[in-house]
Parts: C-alpha cells; sequence; structure tokens
C-alpha cells in the first residue's frame, strides 16, 4: 500500500517476527508495548490461533526504514477489549452484515491508556489501518485506550472519538501513605484506616520486585488469576506460560504484593511498574478476607508508588468503589473507522449523546472524593 506521504505500509505476520530493538524503538517507554510483552502474548498462545485475536501488525516504511507501526490484530469476537461494542454488533447484524472479522488496534487484555500510533508518521498509519478495514472488507476498524495526545491525529481523519471513564491515583507530592491520608476528610481517612488493620489483621503482607518473585509464587499468583478470570470472564484469557515469559524477559517491571497467612500465599495482585506510574493489572485471592482486594490492589499500589516517587496509579478497568479510596475518575479514548455511511451515521448519533452523559458522569462522580474541602 501507499498513501499520498509516499510511504509504503506492509503487514507483519507477528510482532514476534519484528526485529525488538525496531519495535522497542518506535514503542518508547510503555511496558505494555514493549515487544516482550506482545511477543510473550503469541508465545504463549494468549493470542493467535483460534483466540480470536490474529496479530496483524502493521508497518509504514520510508526508503525501506520503518518509521511507524500499530499493534494491530484481526479479531473475530468483542472480548478481552474493555470498551463494549456489543450493540454495534448486533445492530449492525440485524442490518444484514457481518460485524466480525473487525480490525483491532490494542493492547490485548490491556485497559491501560497509551499510544497506539507508534512513531512519527501517524497519519501514513492510518491511512494505512483504513486500507487493510476497507480492501479487506471489514466492517470496522477500532483503537481502544488511545493516548490523549493521539486522539486529534484520528480525529483529523475522521474517525469517531469515543469516551469512557477509568479510576486513577495521582500523587500530588505524597512522601508516604501517611501523606495522603491527611488530604483526606477526618472520617474517610479513619473508614481507609479501618479497612486497612481488618485486612491485614493475621497476614503478612509482602511486596516482590522482579527476581525475588520465584516460581512457587508464580504458581500462586496463577491460581489467583484463574479463580478471578473465571468469574469475571468464564475462561482467564492469559496462558500459564505468558507469566513464565514476562517473569523472564520484563523482570525489572514487575511488582508482585502477597498476602500470606502462616507463610502461604492467600492472595496476590500483580502490577507492571512504568517510568512514572505503577499499573495495577491481576488479582486474586483463595480465602475471602474483608477489604484484602482494597488493600492489595489499592492502598499497596498508593504506598509503594508514594516511597518510590511515582505520579499515579492505575488501577485498571471499571469499579466506582475506587473513588471512596482516593481514586479519581478519568476520561479514557477510543477511535473509530466505520466505512459505512450509514453505519458511520448511527454511530456517530451514538456517540454525540454519549459524551456529555459521561462528563456529567465524571462531575457527579468527582463530588464524591474524599478529599477535604477546600
Amino acid at each position: 500500500m501507499a498513501d499520498r506521504e509516499s510511504v509504503t505500509a506492509r503487514i507483519a505476520s507477528s510482532i514476534g517476527s519484528i526485529d525488538q530493538q525496531l519495535w522497542d524503538r518506535l514503542a518508547g517507554d510503555d511496558p505494555f508495548l514493549e515487544h516482550a510483552f506482545l511477543a510473550a502474548l503469541e508465545e504463549s498462545g494468549s493470542v493467535g490461533g483460534r483466540t480470536g485475536w490474529s496479530p496483524l501488525p502493521i508497518l509504514v516504511e520510508d526508503e525501506g526504514r520503518t518509521v511507524a507501526a500499530a499493534p494491530a490484530y484481526l479479531k473475530s469476537h468483542s472480548q478481552g477489549e474493555y470498551v463494549f461494542d456489543h450493540g454495534w454488533a448486533d445492530a449492525w447484524g440485524r442490518a444484514g452484515g457481518d460485524y466480525y472479522p473487525k480490525l483491532q488496534v490494542a493492547v490485548p487484555f490491556t485497559p491501560v491508556p497509551g499510544r497506539r500510533l507508534l512513531g512519527d508518521r501517524p497519519h501514513a498509519l492510518l491511512a494505512a489501518l483504513e486500507s487493510v478495514t476497507v480492501q479487506n472488507g471489514l466492517s470496522s476498524a477500532h483503537a481502544t485506550f488511545i493516548a490523549e495526545t493521539d486522539e486529534a491525529f484520528f480525529g483529523e481523519r475522521g474517525w469517531l472519538i469515543r469516551h469512557g471513564i477509568q479510576y486513577h491515583w495521582f500523587n500530588r507530592g505524597y512522601g508516604s501513605f501517611d501523606d495522603f491520608l491527611g488530604v483526606l476528610a477526618s472520617r474517610k481517612r479513619k473508614a481507609l484506616r479501618k479497612e486497612r488493620e481488618a485486612a491485614e489483621a493475621g497476614l503478612e503482607i509482602v511486596a516482590m520486585r522482579g527476581h525475588e518473585i520465584r516460581p512457587e509464587h508464580w504458581n500462586a499468583m496463577w491460581t489467583f488469576y484463574q479463580d478471578t478470570g473465571s468469574r469475571k470472564w468464564g475462561r482467564p484469557y492469559l496462558r500459564r506460560a505468558f507469566f513464565d515469559l514476562v517473569a523472564e524477559r520484563q523482570s525489572d517491571r514487575l511488582l508482585l504484593f502477597l498476602a500470606l497467612r502462616g507463610g502461604e500465599p492467600i492472595a496476590g495482585a500483580l502490577n507492571w511498574i512504568g517510568p512514572d506510574a505503577l499499573y495495577g493489572r491481576y488479582w486474586g485471592c483463595t480465602e475471602e478476607v474483608p477489604h484484602l482486594h482494597f488493600e492489595l490492589c489499592y492502598y499497596q499500589a498508593i504506598d509503594w508508588a508514594c516511597r518510590h516517587g511515582l505520579s499515579r496509579v492505575e488501577a485498571g478497568a471499571q469499579g466506582e468503589h475506587k473513588l471512596a479510596r482516593g481514586y479519581e475518575p478519568v476520561i479514557t479514548r477510543s477511535a473509530h473507522f466505520i466505512p459505512h455511511p450509514a453505519f458511520r451515521d448511527a454511530v456517530e448519533d451514538f456517540l454525540d449523546a454519549e459524551r456529555p452523559a459521561i462528563a456529567l458522569e465524571i462531575e457527579a462522580m468527582r463530588a464524591e472524593l474524599p478529599f477535604r474541602q477546600a
């Protein structure tokens, strides 16, 4: 393919087939865009095969040099995306169309906002994504959890922008968890302390990084992940081998909080460490303990971020219960390319109504935050 910038685009068979240094040069310092992370998904069988996620990374080249890339997948369903378009799929199906397969630009199973247009030729990359969609007769292309800085590029080419909500904790100069507690209203501060005391009673909470996480800890975390995944999604998205691969290749990125009873793990929360943020990703338990989920996923993460000078904690998708724990509502963004004019108009009307509703919801949520009033 060629676009108006006189560059060419090609589709690679997988992330694993792309040179690691080349990919990471374009991806920057995002742990979920690293070659190691995306290739681990492929090599473990978490994507590819019959999973419904077929790797389709798209590269833009200028005089033989790769200058841009997008982590793209051919999708045969809408699972593992966290931006729900099932209603769109149903509507297109009732109209006699085939919504699947569709093109998905995303990090699979990872609702973490970040760049999706890697490199320095965003418009050429978007032209390539559009060409792949149209030339292959796909219903649509979707880029989910895009960085705010990428939104304008999508909008300039006529992609539809959708807003969602997540909850992030922001470090406003706190050096410790107690510093954070100090800015909360008295009643909220007491409630958080009581939750932590109840969660930690009779337990030992440990934090492990990188190679401190031994095989037995990974076995425990896999058990926790399976339990949570089977209850939330029907079956866990990730295969066991994925955890072994990231433990080997991304050890410096990994932080595991474990709750031990009598030296045995009963719950865990796995995080990735970014250059300025801590990303909570997977949690699970084999014993139900009141408030232990909040302790491992939210409070331990805040504590660690304070002590290590990180600016924020992103604790994953959904969860209004995070508001009472000091996690603030923020807008997330996705972009959607729909070639069919009538279908595009219908989706645009839906999004034009949805965005103001999201803004009002965030405004209402901010009134529920536990901080002292100025």
